[in-house]
């Protein structure tokens, strides 16, 4: 992981012209100062009566356009080299964001486009319902968790670093996705699991777990987006950047976004197994590997059930706009699943789930063997004292009755 970062650490993203396009727009902050209503027909540009059929979404929105109630919004910039500039602009009835006097909004700039167009406003400033509710977050957090909450924040403030300072300009400059994918997650995990849960071989055999059910997704996930001729160049964000960087693979692309995004359950999943084995062999430390495996093999089945049902309804849900559609449209099953914007989806959540199920037996595994090698000695597993000892001191007889009462190195029956 040391070497990856190393060799294809890259130094920030590459500059590049802005296009204006999307989100590689120059955008400054604004404020609303004044909102008025205007008739719609005296500031539509064509001043005539559409006619057409208001049947359709472009008829209707056309003839209420015409003749309902607009405003007319001034918009002061509050930032960038044109502070204090004001301007206008026309928000129509039928428009999903209404904007009002005193929001806080987003404008994009376009140098050259004429002076009384230059500005736009494109969102609303959602700055300081984002920051309450990060802080919302951390709080819960740090009260329930405690330490280990307050790693976790630091963790997750790192993984942010890793993403935003190696993962993403690596990928810009052209390194290959999947190596810079496998190399960032790495460092995540690592950074991640120690920080939260300590260097201890518990932590080692979750993070060994973790590694190689990422093996397994990212070679199932090369496999089949190759055979389902799947390019990730699929809307117009992916375009976006196809179009600004050609050299990058976005099929790769692809990739990297099912690894880094299976992640986080994975963590789950083996950190919960290894912890589950590890305390099976605290309550009976005489029992074999093959004991612990088969009893944590079957907390494992309930939790993968439970998960892979979680990243099927994950998925669904972030897709769940596109679904709609052709619920709308009325397409079979079939159509749906082999247009590529659901095939994409298909395979990100098959792959996931398939590393998802294979690291449960392989982390039991690895746990139960680990954990077995601590095995208690003759005395122990009797619960009494050696004789040498027990003649010597009465003081060893109270020990050794504490050592029984608290089973504590015996075999439980089964």
């Amino acid at each position: 992981m040391l070497v990856g970062l190393v060799v294809l650490w890259p130094g920030g993203a590459p500059a590049h012209e802005r296009t204006g396009v999307g989100f590689d727009r120059q955008t400054q902050q604004a404020t609303v100062t004044k909102v008025e209503s205007v008739s719609c027909a005296s500031v539509n540009a064509s001043g005539g009566t559409p006619t057409g059929d208001t049947s359709t979404a472009e008829g209707s929105s056309a003839q209420q356009q015409a003749g309902g109630t607009c405003k007319r919004a001034t918009i002061r910039v509050d930032t960038g080299s044109d502070k204090g500039r004001t301007f206008t602009e026309i928000v129509q009835p039928d428009q999903s964001r209404q904007l009002e006097q005193g929001e806080k909004v987003v404008v994009a700039y376009e140098p050259s486009a004429p002076k009384d167009l230059q500005y736009s406003v494109t969102d609303v400033n959602r700055r300081i319902p984002m920051t309450v509710l990060a802080l919302i977050f951390a709080v819960a957090v740090v009260v329930v968790g405690r330490l280990r909450g307050v790693m976790a924040l630091v963790a997750l403030a790192i993984s942010f670093m890793v993403l935003n300072f190696f993962v993403l300009p690596a990928i810009l400059q052209g390194s290959n996705p999947l190596v810079v994918a496998v190399v960032g997650s790495s460092a995540i995990m690592l950074i991640a699991l120690y920080l939260c849960h300590g260097l201890s071989a518990r932590t080692s055999v979750a993070v060994l777990g973790t590694l190689i059910s990422l093996l397994l997704i990212g070679v199932l996930g090369s496999l089949f987006i190759d055979w389902a001729a799947l390019t990730g160049n699929t809307d117009d964000n992916t375009g976006l950047i196809h179009g600004l960087y050609p050299s990058i693979d976005m099929s790769g692309l692809l990739l990297a976004g099912i690894i880094i995004g299976s992640l986080g359950v994975l963590d789950d999943v083996t950190v919960t197994q290894t912890s589950a084995v590890w305390e099976l062999h605290e309550a009976n430390p005489a029992m074999g590997w093959r004991g612990l495996y088969r009893a944590g093999i079957r907390i494992g089945r309930d939790h993968i059930a439970s998960v892979v049902n979680t990243l099927v309804l994950a998925y669904a849900g972030a897709a769940l706009p596109l679904l709609l559609l052709f619920s709308i449209a009325q397409s079979s099953v079939g159509s749906v699943a082999n247009s590529e914007l659901v095939a994409e989806e298909i395979v990100r959540t098959l792959v996931g789930s398939i590393g998802l199920v294979a690291s449960v037996p392989v982390t039991t595994a690895l746990a139960a063997l680990v954990v077995s090698a601590d095995r208690p000695g003759p005395t122990e597993a009797s619960g009494t004292a050696p004789e040498p000892v027990a003649a010597a001191s009465a003081g060893a007889a109270p020990a050794a009755t504490a050592q029984a009462r608290s089973g504590r190195g015996r075999r439980r029956k089964r």
